[in-house]
């Protein structure tokens, strides 16, 4: 895992809410200053409710602080005594398909920017950054509302569960969960959609749901391809008023389709994604050329080079991508490695910039990690779909709150005050932290192995607990 305060804050947590009452008070603090209305909040102002919905939430977003893994084990905890209810209160909430807890995530996490925006010092050195990535949610029930098998390319096998598809915010310092979706893999077997049989599906959960409300909306972003639900995210978060600079993908999700939707955004932004070595074809030097054959072409006419910050050895040249001007980069670790490829369409970058911004994508990764170790995420096993939105937004919103108090606490009460006298001594930001460690790990392993760096990162960053246990990457931060 990437080795900065703020990406190992979840690995904390234990002893950050237990070695100190002062940590619970500033959690009490930032979540005070949040708006918590039903009316704000989007909840049906029901005069019948014993409860308040934004009460139910409040608590719901205390539970893992509090040691609780479900609203089953509610009345067993200290937060009990804060509301005396039953589980189904929770679980009401959780199922509840009128609401639209894609809005409720994007008003808290909204409050939570401005707040960082308001309280810290303008810093234009460092990109605002869009992050896409998606990770495997395995589930284990059946009977799960909409479950099915998925390909796992991490493991290389088909498991039951969701892929989930999630939008990240870099501001250079801190990452923010956005946005998500939750998509299934149909496959090609017509007699096994889904990877399952007739059988398995019928006795899948399943419930009515009114057209127009915003669980079915969720339901048939399931049926979406990821690129035309990525789209939607990004129009989204520029509606709800994020700016960003760059939009940053892995080889995946990098298609015609989603550059040419970033590129006409009129907020000016770029894209920056890897590229696979396949058959897409761009105009290069007059020809139609492979990513292969281009750098076949650089390599003949002695274009590349290497850089001593990263290195590398490299070529870059700008090509014409169906219309669209992209400068398309190529690096590997060693003279006898394999090219990799990376794409963007600000072609005035220089390479060592744009690998710089690129690695900022990585945070997303620490976010899965500690998400599913500590928060859940993907560790809901309703049946009901609603309930699956409703607790992977949860994580999301509990995520965000952290990287909050933690980026207060260490960067800007304490690192800002000392800036101009000790600056050597400040912690570095999540930026320079994910620099190093690409710097230290990859050029190094890379060579080391003689394997791909793409497939390095993703063995790298996999749901591996052994790795985890193994690897201290705080020695690292040290030693760097």
């Amino acid at each position: 895992m990437l080795r900065d305060k703020d990406t190992i804050i979840l690995s904390e947590i234990n002893s950050f809410f237990t070695s100190s009452e002062k940590a619970m008070e500033t959690i009490f603090s930032f979540m005070r200053s949040l708006t918590f209305s039903d009316k704000k909040l989007g909840f049906s102002g029901a005069n019948n409710l014993k409860f308040s919905n934004h009460n139910k939430l409040a608590l719901l977003l205390l539970f893992p602080f509090f040691e609780i893994k479900t609203s089953w084990n509610y009345a067993d905890s200290a937060l009990f005594r804060l509301l005396s209810c039953g589980k189904d209160v929770f679980y009401r909430l959780m199922n509840d398909s009128s609401i639209d807890w894609r809005s409720l995530s994007y008003n808290l996490t909204m409050q939570l920017i401005r707040k960082v925006q308001n309280n810290s010092e303008l810093d234009n050195s460092n990109p605002r950054c869009l992050i896409i990535d998606d990770t495997d949610l395995p589930k284990t029930g059946r009977q799960i509302e909409l479950i099915g098998k998925i390909f796992s390319h991490v493991t290389h096998t088909s498991n039951l569960g969701f892929k989930g598809l999630f939008m990240g915010y870099h501001d250079g310092k801190s990452f923010f969960s956005l946005d998500f979706s939750l998509h299934g893999e149909k496959g090609k077997n017509q007699n096994k959609p889904f990877g399952l049989t007739p059988a398995q599906c019928k006795k899948r959960y399943s419930k009515k749901r009114d057209k127009s409300s915003k669980g079915s909306e969720r339901t048939d972003d399931y049926f979406l391809t990821k690129i035309e639900s990525l789209i939607n995210m990004i129009r989204l978060a520029i509606t709800k008023g994020i700016r960003f600079d760059y939009v940053l993908t892995d080889s995946w999700f990098t298609c015609f389709e989603l550059v040419k939707f970033v590129v006409s955004r009129r907020i000016k932004c770029h894209f920056i994604g890897m590229i696979k070595m396949g058959k897409t074809r761009y105009n290069a030097c007059g020809k139609s050329l492979t990513s292969k054959e281009i750098v076949d072409l650089l390599r003949r006419k002695r274009m590349t080079k290497r850089s001593k910050l990263i290195g590398y050895y490299y070529a870059e040249t700008i090509v014409d991508f169906k219309g669209i001007q992209v400068k398309l980069f190529f690096c590997k670790s060693s003279k006898k490695g394999n090219w990799n490829g990376m794409m963007t369409t600000n072609t005035e970058l220089t390479f060592e910039q744009a690998y710089k911004i690129y690695s900022t994508r990585w945070s997303v990764e620490v976010f899965f990690k500690e998400s599913k170790q500590h928060l859940g995420l993907g560790k809901c096993q309703s049946q009901d779909f609603d309930a699956q939105i409703a607790a992977t937004t949860l994580c999301m919103l509990q995520y965000n709150l952290l990287s909050v108090v933690k980026r207060f606490n260490d960067y800007e009460t304490l690192g800002e005050l000392f800036r101009a006298t000790q600056k050597d001594a400040l912690k570095l930001t999540i930026s320079e932290q994910i620099w190093l460690i690409i710097i230290e790990l990859i050029a190094e392993l890379s060579e080391i192995f003689n394997i791909e760096t793409e497939m390095l990162m993703e063995k790298l960053f996999s749901e591996n607990e052994k790795l985890t246990k193994y690897l201290n990457f705080k020695n690292l931060t040290q030693a760097g």
